[in-house]
């Protein structure tokens, strides 16, 4: 044997075993005809559900799977300013997964853990939601304790029915309202229980006064107008469900989008307040009312509520801007009225 075939031979052995020691790296493509398709879909990183066949390609790098992305996290976790890496990516079918892919649609989502690409939460009082909710619930329960003084203490012919009536929805709703809301807020909830009881016995009072005047005509028709509520009231609950689902269903562009909404007018959260400005619509009807029929603390307790509540609404889940908006009304309204009733009884 010469020497160039031993040469050749060695030279053949040593290229054998440098191929099996050394993998070339894969490159970002899918194409069947690439040398190095078969490595680059093995590196392929699955989804959550285990299901091989469905997987990420990030556009232009390896993808990479949860073991690496934790040490690339480590890592970066280390360096003086975090780096936020964000990709494009497409996924495969349509199944929801923890890494935010909703879809066979591009969606923009961080490399790195949530934990470490969020920005911290805001602390403070002013974005407490349980600050203003507690505030709220507290001024709620001024709402009733102005209703116990006003029956211990005063006769029923300061008593508004109008205003009592809207307080009784009103409190129907936010009842159910502060129960369901994220966070829960059970203060606020018992507080309108309790004001649903003290409205009722001064709904009571009122229509005991009328009958005495012998306005029994004027008691009828305040029924009647309650059974005419009572009666639209149930049937919305009823069919509401139903409506609800046709006009999601008939893909009606922001019609279905509106129904199809966590506060639209389907949901507790859209009518909770719309009753607030039925309060708020009482006030502004009747901003010559007589101060000497003016509740001091009713409508002290009320310019709270509006207050608090403007800041609230922004704070829970879902944001009801609506509610935002009737409680900014309430403020204005009940505060014009307590105003007067200061003057007239304190600075005249």
């Amino acid at each position: 044997m010469s020497v160039t075939q031993v040469y050749a031979s060695h030279t053949l052995v040593i290229s054998f075993f440098f191929f099996l020691m050394i993998r070339r790296p894969p490159r970002s493509t899918l194409s069947s005809s690439s040398a190095a398709s078969d490595v680059y879909k093995r590196q392929v990183s699955t989804q959550s559900t285990g299901d091989p066949n469905r997987s990420v390609q990030c556009l232009g790098v390896p993808c990479v799977n949860q073991s690496t992305m934790s040490i690339l996290a480590q890592r970066l976790a280390r360096w003086p300013t975090l780096l936020r890496l964000k990709r494009t990516v497409s996924s495969v079918g349509t199944n929801k997964t923890r890494s935010g892919i909703a879809s066979s649609h591009g969606f923009r989502y961080a490399l790195m853990p949530r934990g470490l690409c969020t920005s911290a939460k805001p602390s403070g009082l002013w974005h407490s939601a349980q600050f203003w909710g507690t505030a709220g619930a507290l001024a709620g329960w001024g709402m009733t304790g102005a209703a116990v003084w006003d029956a211990s203490q005063k006769g029923p012919e300061i008593i508004s029915m109008n205003m009592t009536g809207v307080m009784l929805v009103y409190s129907s709703l936010f009842a159910r309202w502060a129960f369901v809301v994220t966070p829960q807020n059970l203060l606020l909830c018992a507080c309108h229980v309790s004001n649903l009881v003290a409205q009722a016995n001064q709904m009571r009072r009122a229509i005991n006064h009328k009958l005495e005047q012998g306005k029994a005509e004027c008691v009828a028709e305040i029924g009647r107008n309650a059974a005419v509520t009572a009666a639209v009231g149930a049937g919305c609950v009823v069919a509401g469900p139903t409506v609800q689902s046709w006009l999601v269903a008939a893909s009606l562009g922001p019609v279905s989008a509106i129904a199809a909404a966590e506060a639209g007018p389907f949901t507790v959260h859209f009518w909770a307040p719309m009753s607030k400005w039925l309060i708020s619509g009482a006030s502004f009807l009747d901003l010559e009312r007589p101060t000497d029929k003016i509740s001091l603390a009713q409508y002290t307790a009320l310019t709270l509520t509006g207050a608090f509540f403007s800041r609230y609404a922004m704070l829970v889940s879902p944001i009801n801007y609506t509610l935002c908006s009737v409680n900014i009304a309430l403020f204005g309204s009940s505060a014009w009225h307590l105003g007067r009733k200061i003057n007239a009884d304190f600075l005249s």
